[in-house]
């Protein structure tokens, strides 16, 4: 299970710096630095997810206010664009001191530009991902409206972002529009991953393509369908998160548990997420996936049921067992598909059953074979199938046995 460890740091300007601390069961394997939306805070929806969900792939995580936000110090008024980069520097200061330098550096909305502006001054960052980021940090003005003439004539003004006031002053539209990531994207040398919502109404897709298209190799884009700007659907933001672990695992050190080795063999290792009443990190060596239930019965359905595992198990472990047979043969055995289904039924209705009291657990497995073989090959093969690990696992005794560690 993560753990989340409420820490102070000192910002770019001396003053104090609120942040969490997001870090996996065992050791991490790096480091990743979050860098919120626009007058957003450390615990939006987005941060916390996405944060949970690399936490969740052996990832530690420093999400933290931006000065004069959320729980920091200082006057945001005070603060621009430039003071963010600084202060993404000082929290990447931090990391490297207090623990190790971040290698992932993540950034939603604005917070996607400032850490692209603060990556070239973070050296050991190899990987950078953003999500529904501007590609021209002048693009946060355009949510001041009809208060901007103000602004620009009198020095500031108290604009509504978000249902909240806040006062921008005229250095920071100055600030905003004197920089430029033209300059920087084709001179990152770091992998990146675009993530971005086609129907974001807040910044339009057209950015993505803008941060896309001048960067170099490694680079890679995602879209995120029908999620909004600030990806206020949990599932959403958990999908983000998800997919930019899998993606960041190329270039990090693979994840091996030490819990997870006995013997030099991998075990698996299920732990609670954090994120949800049942969801649960499953870890085997340098692999991990989720489980969860069904919302049907409270749980978010954000991943695999115990009983789909199952099913994956037996359904991977049949199309393997008649692969190896006919490679054996050297059969001409094209694609192998196997559908498993499960259910709970009454044994009086189970013909195969000898037992006709109670319930028994039903599978059925369909397996679709391509290649020209003959009726013969067809028939073996429905044969092996039977023959699959897993499968004989099931119908042999099986000993359980339960200690508390």
């Amino acid at each position: 299970m993560k753990s989340t460890i409420d820490i102070e740091f000192p910002g770019s300007h001396g003053l104090t710096l609120a942040a969490r601390l997001d870090l996996p069961q065992g050791a991490p394997i790096a480091y990743a630095l979050f860098a919120h939306c626009f007058t957003c805070s450390k615990d939006s929806k987005a941060a916390s997810y996405i944060s949970s969900s690399l936490a969740a792939a052996g990832i530690g995580v420093l999400r933290f206010d931006f000065t004069g936000l959320g729980g920091s110090e200082g006057d945001f008024s005070n603060t621009g664009f430039t003071s963010n980069v600084d202060d993404l520097v000082a929290a990447a200061d931090f990391l490297r001191a207090e623990y190790e330098a971040p290698k992932l550096l993540v950034g939603h909305s604005l917070g996607g530009a400032a850490v692209l502006a603060a990556a070239t001054r973070i050296d050991e960052a190899v990987a950078i991902a953003t999500v529904n980021a501007p590609a021209d940090p002048a693009h946060v003005i355009r949510n001041f409206g009809s208060s901007l003439e103000e602004i620009e004539s009198t020095g500031e003004a108290k604009v509504s972002l978000g249902g909240r006031p806040f006062v921008i002053r005229k250095s920071f539209v100055d600030d905003a529009r004197s920089q430029n990531l033209k300059h920087v994207l084709p001179n990152l040398r770091r992998a990146l991953l675009v993530m971005h919502a086609p129907r974001d109404k807040i910044v339009d897709i057209s950015n993505a393509q803008e941060i896309f298209i001048p960067a170099k190799h490694p680079k890679s884009y995602i879209s995120l369908d029908d999620a909004d700007h600030l990806l206020s659907r949990r599932d959403d933001a958990l999908y983000a998160g998800m997919v930019m672990a899998a993606w960041a695992a190329r270039y990090l050190p693979p994840r091996v548990d030490p819990q997870s080795r006995q013997g030099g063999r991998a075990d698996v290792v299920v732990t609670e997420s954090g994120d949800g009443k049942y969801a649960q990190t499953i870890n085997v060596g340098r692999h991990w996936l989720r489980a969860d239930e069904p919302q049907s019965v409270g749980g978010d359905d954000s991943g695999l049921t115990p009983y789909q595992l199952l099913s994956a198990s037996i359904g991977a472990c049949t199309s393997m067992t008649i692969r190896m047979y006919a490679d054996r043969k050297k059969w001409p055995l094209g694609r192998i598909s196997v559908r498993v289904h499960h259910e709970k039924i009454h044994a009086k209705d189970c013909a195969e059953c000898e037992n006709k009291e109670g319930r028994v657990d039903r599978i059925e497995r369909e397996i679709e074979i391509e290649g020209e073989l003959t009726t013969e090959q067809r028939e073996r093969v429905l044969e092996i199938a039977d023959k699959c690990p897993v499968h004989r696992t099931l119908h042999s005794p099986v000993i359980v046995t339960s200690r508390l560690v």
